[in-house]
């Protein structure tokens, strides 16, 4: 699923340089499943899914483009878009988003997943509406009911203020099924709006290992907090009481905004598709290693590397535009 960026959204100004990331990010999923796409601005829509169904059909790829006019704020799909569950049965939860704590106008993002079900883009898998502030890239699963996250981000008073942590547990317990909840209290990019997403620190690569962003310069300003959050990876236990492998990803060279100010670039934010996974790279030196290391991680998978350094000045990357839906929810 891609929310595209249109004239309302902060990419107003960066359209000519965004708009190709998101259309590499379409054509290499397209390349292995389906794609939902949606756009609130409907010739920019008509544009792309006539641009993206004929570049699939040359592929020998038909059909793949599910396409909806619908408003939307901005482009974040990881933290308005839905989460799918299964027990038996698959559906996918409406949790409410507020913008990361209100930093943001988050109306029209927060009605999105609604108007693309009602336009038949989800099939018939139902969506239940759920009365709690969460966004997907705040939640990392290993797929057996381990959730991993940041007490910062989820704990934040802007979101759930009146859910301590036990009652934010027992909410995860009740709508994903968590048994588990692994809790980092360390650990941030300069830059970030999202209060520490896990998805941009550590992510589950199997359902004992996890990948994570280490900071080896001490004149680094996150040296001190990545290295904590080491200290903490390295404490976990998985289910049955075994530490985690732990791979450290490699720190990119510093990237910078218009202005000066540090951006939140990071190869912990990959998107992992059917054969393959995609790699957001920056156009640093890091680059080369980090499409190695992931390699590494996924033997049998495709890497391939998505230039996203035009995502990072608006403060997120890859995983974060995108949110995957299972086998059996689109039914084109």
């Amino acid at each position: 699923m891609l929310t595209w960026p249109h004239a309302g959204t902060d990419w107003q100004d960066r359209l000519d340089v965004v708009e190709p990331v998101f259309e590499a990010i379409a054509r290499a999923v397209l390349r292995f499943e389906h794609l939902v796409l949606s756009c609130e601005d409907r010739p920019t829509l008509d544009r792309l899914t006539a641009s993206l169904d004929d570049w699939a059909r040359r592929q020998s790829l038909p059909g793949r483009v599910l396409s909806s006019a619908a408003p939307a704020n901005d482009t974040w799909a990881r933290d308005h878009g839905p989460i799918a569950v299964t027990n038996g049965d698959l559906k996918l939860l409406d949790f409410r988003f507020n913008a990361w704590g209100d930093k943001f106008a988050w109306d029209k993002d927060d009605a999105l997943n609604r108007a693309l079900c009602e336009a038949g883009l989800f099939g018939q898998t139902p969506l239940e509406p759920v009365d709690f502030v969460l966004e997907g890239g705040s939640i990392e699963s290993d797929g057996e009911g381990t959730l991993l996250t940041t007490s910062e981000c989820l704990l934040s008073t802007s979101r759930n203020p009146d859910y301590d942590r036990s009652q934010i547990e027992g909410r995860l317990r009740d709508t994903l099924g968590a048994e588990r909840v692994l809790w980092l209290n360390h650990g941030y990019l300069a830059g970030d709006d999202t209060d520490s997403h896990i998805d941009t620190l550590a992510r589950f690569v199997a359902v004992d290992h996890i990948a994570y962003v280490r900071c080896d310069d001490k004149q680094d300003e996150h040296y001190a907090a990545l290295t904590a959050m080491e200290d903490e990876l390295k404490q976990f236990r998985t289910a049955d009481g075994t530490p985690y492998t732990l791979t450290a990803l490699p720190w990119p060279q510093a990237c910078y905004g218009d202005e000066g100010e540090r951006l939140p670039a990071t190869y912990a934010n990959f998107l992992i598709i059917n054969g393959a996974v995609l790699l957001p790279v920056y156009g640093v030196p890091q680059d080369e290693e980090a499409i190695r290391v992931m390699q590494g991680l996924f033997p049998d998978r495709e890497i391939i590397a998505i230039d996203c350094q035009p995502l990072i000045h608006q403060h997120g990357s890859l995983h974060c535009v995108t949110m995957q839906l299972p086998e059996g929810i689109v039914r084109p």
